[in-house]
């Protein structure tokens, strides 16, 4: 019987971080790592499915934000850079220098902060379901105000609305619950921080300056960060590439993983040395 991975925390940057470190195991010659970041109000499991296409070949590096799943919560607000600074410190205390961040919705700003901050260690990028700057002012402030006086659970259907097209939602009834409870059972101060970084990014004047190979995704359903915001923002990077995922909603390594996968794949070929 195979036992399942050990827990492993890193204190980093100030915070106690959730990670996992999946090598695999004839090395991964020169490639960088993939370091796939995750959604607000979710931890790294969403990415488990893509992720584990690319353990056979690749170093894979997933961590749980700040407040969110088993990270430290830190007090409220929390600012993008927060987050940026996260990544890195937890790459560093890995020995992980080159790396290609594969970033969804918030896990995808964080990617542009990366890129700006660190350009000299990533050779690449993914933005999945993303934008340089998504919602507005009016529309954190009433998600942070309902997540710290009210707590997430009124916010849970119209999130799940978001993160999946109907049919899915329709189709798969125990999954859709079980995302449901991983979004509600996370800490509301958590998903107030983030949204309060959400509120304050905007790299609409930076993302022209990144210089590498940029993948934008975006599922065709999303509600979220639609696919007119992803298309803008691969209007904007030079060179970037962009995909949409038919039938998926703002999460489709969920959703689609197989269809993601089979978009990863030869753009990482192209990218970071194989896959």
């Amino acid at each position: 019987m195979t036992s399942s991975p050990p827990l492993t925390f890193a204190r980093v940057n100030g915070v106690n971080i959730h990670y996992a470190l999946r090598e695999p195991a004839g090395g991964s010659a020169d490639r960088p790592a993939l370091v796939f970041i995750n959604s607000l109000g979710t931890d790294f499991r969403i990415w488990n499915a893509v992720a584990g296409a690319f353990a056979d070949k690749w170093t894979i590096v997933l961590h749980d934000k700040r407040g969110h799943g088993l990270s430290e919560l830190t007090p409220f607000p929390y600012a993008m850079d927060d987050h940026v600074g996260d990544v890195l410190a937890l790459l560093d205390h890995l020995g992980v220098q080159s790396f290609i961040p594969v970033g969804v919705s918030v896990g995808g700003m964080i990617s542009m902060g990366l890129l700006h901050r660190a350009p000299e260690r990533i050779p690449a990028a993914v933005l999945c379901d993303t934008g340089h700057r998504i919602g507005t002012n009016e529309i954190w402030d009433a998600r942070i105000d309902t997540a710290l006086n009210k707590g997430i659970e009124p916010m849970a259907d119209a999130v799940m609305e978001r993160w999946f097209p109907q049919h899915y939602r329709e189709s798969h009834p125990a999954e859709l619950a079980g995302w449901r409870a991983m979004l509600t059972r996370g800490p509301a101060e958590g998903y107030a921080g983030t949204s309060a970084a959400l509120r304050e990014a905007d790299y609409t004047g930076t993302v022209p300056d990144i210089s590498v190979p940029v993948l934008c995704i975006t599922g065709e359903n999303d509600l979220a960060t639609p696919p007119e915001l992803g298309k803008a923002l691969a209007g904007l990077i030079p060179g970037a590439e962009y995909a949409q995922v038919d039938g998926s909603g703002h999460l489709p390594m969920i959703d689609n993983a197989d269809a993601v996968i089979a978009l990863l794949k030869p753009f990482l070929e192209r990218a970071g040395g194989g896959a």
